[in-house]
């Protein structure tokens, strides 16, 4: 037997929340999350006077931009969205509704967020940075690592992938003679990129430490037991590095990769020369580095001309975005 339906909006909340806790064993913090969207939802209806049950796709979508006008980002709706999307797909299946108000209803666009990238100056004191109470070669690679992924805008996964020699086997490799680097990229495209004179230095000073835990791995890069080092063991010493080098923030491979392509584009302004550098498919990949230089240049301008500071004073502050759906930056 279908039990009866709930007598309220209030019981038809608790019921549909009873069962994602239950059957759905959702994790408490979510079921919290699903409480507090529920009843905003309820709210809603309350002020427009319909029941749950008699909502449309015009209430959601009014309710929605009235969300979106104050200030909650595109992400929190979103997840609001899947809260309220999951209590009528429930409701209809208990036979509650004949129809699916979320359905088809979207949350506004969301912003692609901009790579973070270091300024030019901290970029350079990471690379220079030296440890000198750390072991000669945990230095000397660390350093080396660090010139390749800033140097170069490589991938951490092209970093890994490097072979100490070309061969039939290699993913990829350093030419030292040529001052290039062969990878193995995205799609399993290969392209060469230019190795500075900075990086193949700091190449030669590793090499000359390797062989220490040197055993039979080809690969470049090495740990003190002599096996390829993982993408996780760079992630955590570019890490720490940062932080002994004194940079504001923690630094991951791709920051470095974002800084070389935000560098070098404010230097020459050679879009498709960056796109082939960092081995993107479609110079739309490329574009958003634009974004990136023309903040550099809106800075520049804001600080510096008389009419952009008056501009700036007199504007009014945009809303603050409400943040306590949005997940934290990884």
């Amino acid at each position: 037997m279908q039990a009866a339906p709930p007598a309220d909006d209030a019981a038809l909340i608790r019921a549909y929340l009873d069962h994602v806790r239950v059957e759905k064993r959702l994790a408490e913090r979510t079921v919290a999350l699903y409480t507090l969207d529920l009843q905003r939802l309820q709210g809603f209806a309350q002020e427009a006077g319909v029941a749950l049950a008699a909502v449309q796709p015009a209430h959601i979508r009014r309710w929605i931009a009235s969300m979106h006008s104050g200030g909650r980002s595109a992400r929190g709706i979103a997840l609001i969205l899947s809260g309220w999307r999951g209590l009528y797909t429930w409701m209809g299946r208990q036979g509650l509704i004949d129809h699916h108000p979320v359905q088809g209803v979207r949350a506004p666009k969301a912003g692609k967020p901009l790579p973070k990238a270091l300024a030019v100056d901290d970029a350079v004191r990471l690379a220079d940075h030296e440890q000198a109470d750390d072991d000669p070669g945990l230095e000397a690679r660390d350093a080396c690592i660090t010139e390749l992924l800033y140097g170069c805008g490589l991938r951490i996964g092209e970093l890994v992938g490097l072979d100490l020699i070309a061969g039939p086997t290699a993913r990829g490799w350093i030419d030292r003679d040529a001052g290039e680097a062969h990878v193995l990229g995205k799609g399993s495209r290969r392209r060469s990129v230019p190795v500075g004179r900075t990086a193949l230095a700091a190449l030669e000073r590793w090499l000359e430490q390797r062989p220490r835990w040197a055993k039979d791995d080809p690969a470049l890069f090495i740990g003190q037991r002599g096996t390829r080092l993982t993408p996780q063991h760079i992630r955590l010493r570019l890490r720490r590095r940062s932080m002994q080098a004194g940079l504001p923030t923690p630094v991951h491979p791709h920051m470095l990769r974002h800084s070389f392509a935000s560098h070098l584009l404010q230097s020459s302004g050679d879009l498709r020369a960056v796109q082939e550098l960092l081995g993107h498919a479609s110079i739309g990949t490329t574009q958003v580095y634009t974004r990136l230089d023309f903040q550099h240049l809106a800075r520049v301008y804001d600080a510096a001309h008389p009419r952009a500071q008056a501009r700036a004073k007199g504007a009014p502050a945009a809303p603050t975005p409400d943040l306590s759906h949005d997940k934290e930056p990884t």
